[in-house]
């Protein structure tokens, strides 16, 4: 494994579970794919606790689609897909980091810019549901929102 899933697996798996992907869902609340399409099934999801949550962000084929991981019992699916709800993808962020960070003269983005992002953009969702955790790309508030916190 490269550094960065090294460092995924100490923050998502502290319990150090071992053995294959079967053995990992068992019981799990969630799941988080940046690896291979078509990987998870139905039959995989039935092993999760109930009303999982799935974050399927292979590309372009997530690990599962939301059509089947939703009939399989998940209560929400976001992929990295704009044909989807719930896209998770740098596109909702960049353009606002880059105006905040021109207009105010930052030079570097930290790791606390990085975390007022994250909260701002989940700030813009005032009623999620299910199809709705995360704005659309296209909510013309992203950038301005973002830009505000890059000072």
């Amino acid at each position: 494994l490269n550094d960065e899933k090294k460092k995924l697996l100490e923050f998502t798996n502290k319990n150090n579970v071992n053995g294959s992907l079967e053995d990992a869902l068992k019981n799990a609340d969630i799941f988080i794919g940046v690896s291979k399409g078509g990987l998870l099934s139905a039959e995989h999801i039935k092993t999760m606790a109930n009303d999982p949550i799935i974050f399927a962000m292979a590309n372009p084929i997530p690990e599962i689609m939301p059509d089947e991981a939703k009939s399989a019992g998940v209560s929400v699916v976001a992929t990295g897909r704009s044909d989807f709800p719930n896209q998770v993808n740098n596109a909702l962020a960049f353009p606002g980091i880059f105006r905040g960070a021109l207009d105010n003269k930052v030079q570097k983005i930290t790791d606390q810019h990085k975390l007022a992002v994250a909260k701002t953009i989940a700030g813009l969702v005032e009623n999620p549901t299910p199809d709705e955790i995360i704005p659309s790309v296209l909510d013309k508030r992203l950038v301005s929102e973002i830009a505000k916190v890059i000072v």
